[in-house]
């Protein structure tokens, strides 16, 4: 790339041979390998100086910044993440904030107010317990403010939605108990 820019450039005046097999054509080769190198290593750190378009070291650099990594696994929702838990400043303690915050990390929850100080982190959108809970529960538990109580709520199946769906002993013998539980029917 910039062996040909080079070779553009110099061509017009006439005073170098810029042959391939001459001194100068060997040494503009030599230097364009070497600018398209530097330009190669520029435009990585440009990408990855930016969480906006950071792919790999950019992310992981920002993340280590972090009590915990984010629960986020693809590069866009990893930068997404870091955008949320930079976000979190001293007035994020409105519900709102608190459920943008989470959602924004790359968990699927919602918080709701209880009142008296009291929270409750639930997962609408999953049956039972979210898989890699136990890594989820630590990122949630750094982002909420430290006086409120938070109560981790899981969606299993209830005897009235039974009931509604109008299950019988014979379609149930077709589970075990445990996806007898997560057979949830899908929220409105």
């Amino acid at each position: 790339m910039y062996e040909e820019c080079l070779k553009r450039l110099l061509e017009p005046l006439g005073v170098y041979d810029l042959s391939p097999r001459s001194v100068s054509g060997a040494e503009l080769c030599a230097l364009g390998r070497g600018l398209d190198a530097a330009a190669g290593r520029l435009d990585r750190a440009e990408r990855e100086g930016l969480t906006a378009t950071a792919e790999d070291e950019g992310l992981r650099r920002r993340e280590a910044l972090f009590a915990r990594r984010p629960a986020a696994f693809t590069p866009e929702a990893r930068r997404a993440a870091i955008a949320a838990l930079m976000g979190i400043a001293g007035d994020s303690l409105t519900p709102g904030a608190i459920d943008s915050a989470i959602r924004g990390c790359g968990i699927r929850a919602r918080a709701i107010e209880m009142g008296g100080q009291k929270l409750r982190v639930i997962f609408p959108e999953t049956a039972g317990e979210p898989p890699e809970f136990g890594q989820i529960r630590k990122i949630i538990l750094d982002i909420l403010p430290c006086h409120l109580e938070v109560e981790f709520y899981f969606r299993y199946l209830t005897w009235a939605e039974c009931e509604r769906a109008g299950h019988t002993w014979a379609a149930v013998e077709e589970h075990t108990w445990e996806s007898f539980q997560l057979a949830v029917p899908p929220e409105d």
